[in-house]
């Protein structure tokens, strides 16, 4: 993956930060719910909130989630024979995955590959939206191939599972006993 034109977007789901108004989250929520029922485009006051908490001020305390993906994305990255490296989240923070694989485009990727955090099949996030939002952007970018490594191997998701267990069995102080 040492090709300049080579990128790789690891997309998580995006966490709400521990200081964000709960009442915004809900009414969001509330919002994308009836959207999706009707069947309609996002509606400006929805994509007010939306673009509100993704682009809200994080920390590691305030934002635990997004640190860890970023602690993650730090070792991904060093494996990946420098690749063009992106991090993306379905929501609740930024960038989305259209904004980081257009970014690499830009930058002059032509040969991009979206994997996600989310392991195991029937998520709306990795089953639906993933794939929807990456027919859309090949549509856009014809001369771009845009490939989504999922779904996962579910015996080798369980191999990786197997050998982490095997760390805590039997060991009350790795276990938090």
């Amino acid at each position: 993956m040492s090709d300049s034109t080579t990128g790789v977007v690891l997309v998580g789901h995006g966490g709400i930060p521990k200081d964000y108004p709960g009442e915004l989250v809900t009414k969001l929520k509330r919002l994308e719910a009836q959207r999706r029922a009707a069947g309609v485009p996002m509606s400006q006051e929805e994509y007010d909130l939306d673009q509100k908490i993704r682009l809200w001020p994080r920390t590691p305390e305030t934002d635990p989630y997004q640190a860890g993906l970023e602690r993650l994305a730090i070792r991904l990255k060093s494996l990946l024979g420098g690749a063009r490296f992106s991090l993306a989240y379905n929501e609740f923070c930024t960038p989305t995955l259209g904004e980081a694989i257009e970014r690499q485009i830009a930058d002059g990727a032509k040969d991009v590959t979206v994997v996600s955090t989310m392991f195991t099949p029937g998520g709306s996030h990795s089953e639906y939206e993933i794939p929807e939002e990456l027919a859309a952007l090949r549509k856009h970018y014809p001369d771009v191939t845009l490939t989504y490594a999922w779904p996962f191997d579910l015996d080798k998701v369980a191999e990786m599972l197997s050998d982490h267990l095997q760390r805590f069995q039997g060991n009350p102080v790795a276990s938090g006993q």
